[in-house]
């Protein structure tokens, strides 16, 4: 895909998803991104020398990771900030792989390996089960356009929904226990603040990875300017 036109695609996908936000056809990207959310809380538990309990999902996109030990001013902000880490991950791995569907079948092990060993839901383990087992799917059967869209869809839902869920749980709304408020216990700011905080970086990543995926990855750069370098030399 041309760079002009991946820009296109991806201010395209953000104003269609933004559009299409509050109505069922986002809805099960929305629960995906959910279970990214509690999944990078566990990774960061697990990251920090803890171990992950159990994750729980339920269909009013609600989730709770529970774990045992780890670093609590890693683990809390891991959910937000990892909802903006995994679509940052799967836009650029969309722009720059040639090998999207590989990425596919890999996010899809990933996603059934989690739901087996933590989810402890039905509506969890069933939306677990379904969504890994469908990007298996279309990373065995359709072809490397379509698991670019793909992954460049969910990418940029999940980085719009951090976004988001940290503006309405933090910012519009104060949630009694939304990881902010958690998070303000051990650092004494109000969850407000660490919203605004949270929310800002995820901003600035977003932006970031729209402008680094509407271009080559770096290394291709370096290497071109090496082997111009190069022929000048010559």
């Amino acid at each position: 895909m041309k760079t002009l036109d991946r820009m296109w695609i991806l201010a395209a996908l953000f104003a269609v998803t933004m559009t299409l936000w509050d109505t069922p056809l986002v809805y099960p990207l929305k629960v995906l991104v959910v279970f990214f959310h509690e999944a990078s809380h566990g990774l960061a538990a697990l990251a920090t020398g803890g171990q992950i309990d159990y994750i729980l999902l339920d269909s009013n996109l609600g989730g709770l990771m529970t774990s045992t030990g780890g670093w609590p001013l890693v683990i809390l902000p891991a959910g937000y900030l990892g909802s903006m880490l995994w679509g940052a991950v799967l836009v650029l791995g969309a722009a720059w792989s040639s090998r999207r569907k590989l990425l596919s079948i890999l996010l899809g092990v990933v996603l059934l390996g989690v739901t087996l060993l933590y989810v402890r839901s039905l509506f969890g383990f069933a939306s677990g089960l379904l969504f890994g087992g469908l990007l298996c799917l279309a990373g065995a059967r359709f072809s490397e356009a379509f698991n670019d869209l793909l992954l460049s869809f969910v990418g940029v839902t999940s980085m719009l929904y951090a976004l988001l869920d940290i503006r309405e749980d933090l910012i519009v709304r104060t949630v009694a226990q939304s990881d902010a408020a958690v998070f303000s216990q051990y650092i004494p700011l109000p969850p407000m603040v660490w919203g605004a905080i949270w929310g800002l970086l995820a901003l600035v990543v977003a932006v970031k990875v729209l402008f680094l995926a509407s271009g080559p990855p770096p290394w291709r750069k370096k290497l071109q300017r090496a082997e111009r370098a190069a022929g000048l030399g010559g």
